[in-house]
Order: structure tokens, then sequence, then C-alpha cells
């Protein structure tokens, strides 16, 4: 994660995060997309195929990689001519997958049968036993199906067997144990609480417990009137305000969080700082990054990158 001096960059949007291979992947993608040649499916699919085989391992940056890809090509037949071509290729099996899960979420359904992406994820899972990103497909099916309990924790517990601490699974049960899908309040808390007793500062999900309260916040904002209007209150409740407490003062140093999304996360203590009236603590997390800016949780105010560049002045003034 690249670490920036206080001159302040243009914000940008970037999926890809500070992950340049991909970003470069991206750009060609799409470069290579325009050509209209016949063989622009066999080019892609050897550039994609060239960055996920460097990750074997290495789940947590694989497991960013598909999902941002994923979410790329959603739009296209690219992952699937990839699967036909290649049936017996676990990474051609879990991009495919995971499109059609970024393309229901957009949706609130599955386009296909959730039964076809399950065998998909399976296959995979037959294939490339430790890999736990076919699991982390399945619990994002879990939560869009509203499978039952017994059923997701299942799940659940596949993927931690395989990588303890994977931030998307963490976040996908944050969702799938809330009031508004298959949980409740009290489940919520549960699960952070039980996670922050046993949880490394700097693991890949340390996000999940400030996400819980973005969300709690944002809830209220969204219910607008008065509510909306005290909504800062929010942060001045012991655990909020503990939350965002442990911290402020540690994600911003050059090298406490060394997770593929890490940029992610800043955008989420950033946001939540500003949230709280705590300025001059959110301009080290501006600095860390750099202009990089990610859709939630800014885009709940409006354009993301608007929200961010006002963010990250008001930041800088300390004001």
């Amino acid at each position: 994660m690249a670490f920036l001096s206080s001159r302040r960059k243009k914000a940008r949007l970037a999926p890809e995060l500070d992950d340049q291979e991909l970003g470069r992947l991206l750009k060609s993608l799409l470069a290579t997309t325009r050509t209209g040649t016949i063989a622009t499916t066999d080019l892609c699919v050897a550039q994609i195929s060239r960055l996920l085989d460097q990750e074997e391992g290495d789940w947590d940056r694989k497991g960013h990689r598909i999902s941002v890809l994923a979410d790329y090509l959603a739009a296209s037949h690219l992952a699937r001519s990839w699967t036909t071509r290649e049936p017996r290729n676990a990474n051609a099996l879990l991009l495919h997958s995971w499109t059609q899960l970024a393309v229901g979420r957009s949706q609130g359904r599955l386009e296909s049968a959730d039964a076809v992406v399950v065998e998909s994820c399976l296959r995979a899972a037959e294939i490339l036993p430790q890999d736990p990103t076919p699991w982390v497909i399945l619990l994002g099916v879990a939560r869009l199906e509203r499978w039952e309990q017994p059923q997701a924790f299942g799940v659940w517990n596949e993927v931690l067997a395989r990588d303890r601490w994977n931030r998307e699974a963490y976040l996908n049960m944050l969702g799938y144990l809330s009031p508004d899908e298959a949980g409740s309040r009290m489940q919520v808390l549960d699960f952070v609480d039980a996670l922050g007793a046993r949880m490394p500062a700097n693991a890949p999900c340390a996000a999940t417990e400030l996400t819980a309260q973005v969300v709690q916040y944002q809830a209220v904002l969204d219910r607008g009137g008065f509510e909306a209007l005290v909504a800062r209150n929010h942060w001045s409740q012991t655990m909020a305000a503990q939350a965002l407490d442990r911290v402020a003062h540690t994600w911003a140093q050059p090298g406490f969080l060394q997770h593929a999304r890490a940029l992610a996360d800043l955008n989420l203590l950033a946001y939540a700082l500003l949230a709280a009236d705590r300025r001059r603590e959110a301009r080290p997390v501006f600095e860390a990054l750099g202009g990089t800016v990610t859709e939630w949780p800014w885009r709940a105010g409006g354009d993301p990158v608007t929200e961010f560049d006002q963010g990250q002045r008001r930041a800088m003034a300390g004001q």
C-alpha cells in the first residue's frame, strides 16, 4: 500500500485499489475488447488467467482480484466463454460464478438458478480443495438467496477452515446476520463481539466492526427527518466511539494494514471519522489514501468522488 506525502492527489475511483497489476489488466481488457477482433476472447482469457495464476496460495489477493474482475465483466459473456472452453479450469469456474453473483446482487436475485452457481463452486472446490474462494462465493449466494442459517453456517465453516480471517466472508456474514436479511441486531452484536475477542488487529477482516457501525449510522440517515439531523450522535455512543478509537491511530500507519483491500478499509475509516466530526484524525487517513476512492461508503451522500473530495478538503483544513 502506497503512503503518500501531504500533497493531495486528485480523487479517483479505483476498484483495483493499489493493485497495479490488476489495474493494468483492467485497462488492457478495455483496450482489447475495443478492437473487435475474432481473437478478442482468447486475448482476454490469456491475460486474466496469467494474473490469477500468480496468486495461488495468497487467498486474500486472489479473492480481491476475482471480485473486481467479476464486477468489471458482469455485463459481458467473457467469463461464461472461458468456462465453456475450459470446464475443468478452477479459476474460470470461480470467475464465472462470482460474475453471476455480481449480476445477482444488482438484480436482487440470481439470474440463473442458484443450483448452477453452487455446482460450479463445488466443482472448483474439488479441483482446488485448499482454496476458500469457492466457499466465499457460496456464502454470497447464501446471503442473496436467504439460505437457512444451518446451511449458511456450514459454508462459513468451510471458509474458516481454509482462511481464518477472510475479509469477504466476514463481511458477508455480517450482512447475512443483520435484521434486514436472515438475522437480528443481537446476532450482529454477538458476531462482532466474538470476532473482536480473538482477531489480530491487522487481520484482513479488521474492518468488520467498523463496517457494522457505518451500516447502522447510514440506516439512521436513510430514515430521514429528525433522526437524520441528529445522526452524528451515533458516534458518541459507547460502542461506536470505541470501534473508532480502536483503529483511528493504527490503520493509517505505514505497513500496518497489508491485505489486498486495505485502501477500502481506510476509505471506511476516513468516512467514519468525518461522520464523527473527528476531522484532524481523518487527515493522516486521507494522506495514506492518496486520492483512491471506493464507491462505498461515500455513495450514501451522492457522487463518491465528490463526497470523498469534499471530505478530504475538510480534513486537511482541520475545520
